[in-house]
């Protein structure tokens, strides 16, 4: 089927695409993904997942209205492992959440994989981030009463969907995070390396496109984090998929691809494969005194 009526992202007009050929690969690996019918999509270059343009974001009105993103113009390829970084207050979380559709801008446009988010309902907000992202925190979020391997479903029970669909896919995350031996372990049985390991499963079990990370080693040891960082650089590769990390940890953000730098809501610098002298020497040009 041939794609037609493609237009450039910003334009007015506004089309339906063609699905791309490595969707019909991952189809004869993975199986058929869900059903994906959030609005019309735009075409915004190939291989993006994805770009913001003009972002705003502004709490409050008159005087007292605090704006926490100005113009912030960004694009994520796919595949990318990309670190958000920036002084406290700098935005970093409130970009993460526009970008994970869990918050709204004031002004500017999202999209995501070629959808933009604007004007989209809650229903269709809620499934595309459950079809198309899953989400990685500070605090492991898991359920108490579930094994390890039950949490790690959770996200397809919710969906309402069949639990052996995905044996497969547990068996390969369980063994990509080294718990196939701790499936049968609630939390509280788990170390708390083994706990965010459980939870990167979690994000990972329904094939989502993009991975949102918001400090995902910042309640670990540095060794447990540097292992959890392993595993999220090794699902980019492996999976093809796009992480987004917002961390305050230059050894996290050395781990990724591309650091972006935030300050005062507004993109200053960025790096590429930075280490970590680098990056550190960047945040002390963003610190109030630096």
């Amino acid at each position: 089927m041939d794609c037609q009526d493609s237009v450039a992202a910003g334009s007015n007009c506004y089309k339906r695409r063609c699905h791309r050929d490595k969707w019909d690969e991952s189809l004869r690996i993975h199986g058929p993904r869900p059903s994906q019918v959030y609005t019309l999509r735009v075409e915004n270059g190939a291989g993006i997942a994805v770009e913001t343009v003009g972002l705003e974001k502004v709490y409050g009105d008159g005087p007292t209205a605090v704006r926490a993103l100005e113009d912030v113009s960004l694009t994520f390829p796919n595949g990318e492992f990309a670190a958000i970084m920036g002084p406290s207050g700098s935005g970093k979380s409130t970009l993460l959440h526009i970008l994970g559709a869990l918050d709204k801008p004031t002004s500017g446009r999202v999209v995501v994989g070629g959808t933009e988010l604007s004007g989209l309902s809650d229903k269709r907000l809620t499934l595309l981030r459950r079809e198309r992202m899953g989400f990685v925190f500070q605090f492991f979020n898991l359920i108490p009463t579930l094994s390890a391997e039950e949490n790690v479903l959770l996200p397809v029970l919710i969906a309402g969907k069949k639990p052996d669909k995905y044996a497969k896919r547990l068996e390969e995350l369980l063994d990509l995070v080294k718990l196939a031996g701790r499936r049968t372990h609630r939390p509280d049985e788990l170390s708390g390396g083994e706990q965010q390991r459980v939870a990167i499963a979690r994000a990972l079990i329904t094939f989502p496109n993009i991975i949102l990370a918001d400090e995902p080693t910042g309640n670990l040891d540095s060794r447990t984090g540097a292992e959890v960082l392993e595993l999220l650089k090794e699902s980019a590769t492996r999976f093809e998929q796009t992480i987004l990390m917002v961390t305050h940890d230059p050894r996290a953000a050395a781990t990724a691809g591309r650091a972006v730098f935030l300050s005062d809501g507004r993109v200053v610098d960025e790096a590429i494969d930075p280490d970590q002298d680098e990056i550190l020497e960047r945040i002390k040009t963003l610190e109030p005194d630096g």
